[in-house]
């Protein structure tokens, strides 16, 4: 899941709500959409091998 950030940056957020917590983990922050969609497609790769 990606957020736009108030700054203009996007951060990467875990699509389950971390049940410590309550909230999503952050997967990292980006300064561009694009940059942050490549890094999804990469966690959701290694989720699987």
């Amino acid at each position: 899941m990606i957020r736009k950030l108030s700054s203009g940056g996007y951060r990467l957020y875990s699509r389950k709500i971390n049940p410590s917590t309550g909230k999503r983990r952050n997967l990292g922050t980006f300064r561009t959409r694009e940059e942050a969609e490549a890094h999804e497609r990469a966690v959701q790769y290694f989720k699987r091998h």
